[in-house]
């Protein structure tokens, strides 16, 4: 069991508490919090509170996240969108919604439980228990192309792609804001935002290294389709950059406030295209995963 504790700033003002809690902790779902809040291990300024109570700034919200549990992860027959499947690699087309890997409050229902259930014996052991073949990943409301190893010299491989920044990563999102320039580069270190625990902020003193290079693809007046490449990729890495310059994703709820889309379901950002050498033939090879439909709508309707 540990604590966090955290205090509400003036943009968070006014929102749900439930509702905060699972923006600032995106591993968590919104249940999860209210089952905390109901077991009371949640306390807004000592006092406890339901989930529908609306935070105010400064208020001061102490919680008591239960240690996750070394569970074992049952494999889930769960569709799969694959791009490219041979022995030793998988790329998927992960869908909105879908969690990567188990953590407290996502034991099933996530990629690890489809793929467990899809590849039975064949993944690599290298992250444990609760995360086999998964080499890297992207957020629950991305969507898009990822790879999966099948055994740990793939993993051994793709990870040091990874690390080198060798990997091609291409995504596409729309922003808020007409961005000015046609195509430009954010370099700026990324690390732990300095009051919300699980939020990420440009931090010149503490923060990892990050760059990502821009480019638009259409302009809508209002709101601008863009391309990112990514030299590095740390957490929340395009959605901190993009919000640091003014032009947060469309549906961040996280990083930017009063999306007049009320129907998304989080950032409208797609991992588009994923491109790495093969660990056995050492030969490039490139997938695209289409754009989901809810994207396609979107880009109609602006």
């Amino acid at each position: 069991m540990k604590e966090e504790i955290f205090q509400v700033t003036s943009e968070q003002d006014g929102e749900r508490l439930d509702k905060l809690l699972s923006m600032i902790y995106p591993d968590f779902s919104r249940s999860f919090f209210q089952k905390l809040i109901k077991e009371n291990s949640i306390k807004v300024n000592e006092k406890i509170q339901k989930a529908n109570y609306k935070v105010q700034t400064d208020d001061m919200i102490s919680i008591l996240i239960p240690d996750a549990v070394e569970t074992s992860i049952e494999p889930e027959n769960i569709p799969l969108d694959i791009l490219y499947e041979d022995d030793d690699v998988l790329v998927v087309n992960k869908p909105k919604g879908m969690v990567v890997h188990p953590s407290a409050g996502h034991y099933s229902g996530t990629l690890v439980n489809a793929i467990m259930y899809h590849c039975k014996d064949s993944l690599s052991g290298i992250n444990g228990e609760i995360r086999p073949g998964i080499v890297h990943r992207i957020d629950m409301d991305t969507t898009g192309s990822l790879i999966v190893c099948k055994n740990d010299e793939s993993h051994v491989a793709i990870a040091e792609q990874i690390k080198e920044h060798s990997c091609n990563r291409i995504y596409v999102g729309i922003v808020c804001g007409n961005i000015k320039e046609d195509e430009g580069t954010i370099d700026a270190p990324i690390g732990r935002h300095p009051v919300d625990r699980k939020k990420m902020a440009i931090n010149e003193k503490n923060g990892k290294p990050a760059v990502t290079h821009y480019k638009v693809l259409k302009r809508f007046g209002k709101y601008t389709y863009m391309q990112f490449k990514l030299e590095t990729g740390r957490t929340h890495q395009i959605r901190v950059h993009m919000a640091s310059i003014g032009h947060p994703l469309l549906g961040d709820e996280l990083y930017s406030k009063n999306c007049p889309f009320k129907h998304l379901q989080g950032q409208t950002l797609h991992a588009r295209t994923i491109g790495f050498i093969h660990p056995r033939t050492k030969e490039y090879m490139e997938f695209s995963a289409p754009l989901p439909k809810y994207f396609e709508d979107l880009l109609q309707k602006l």
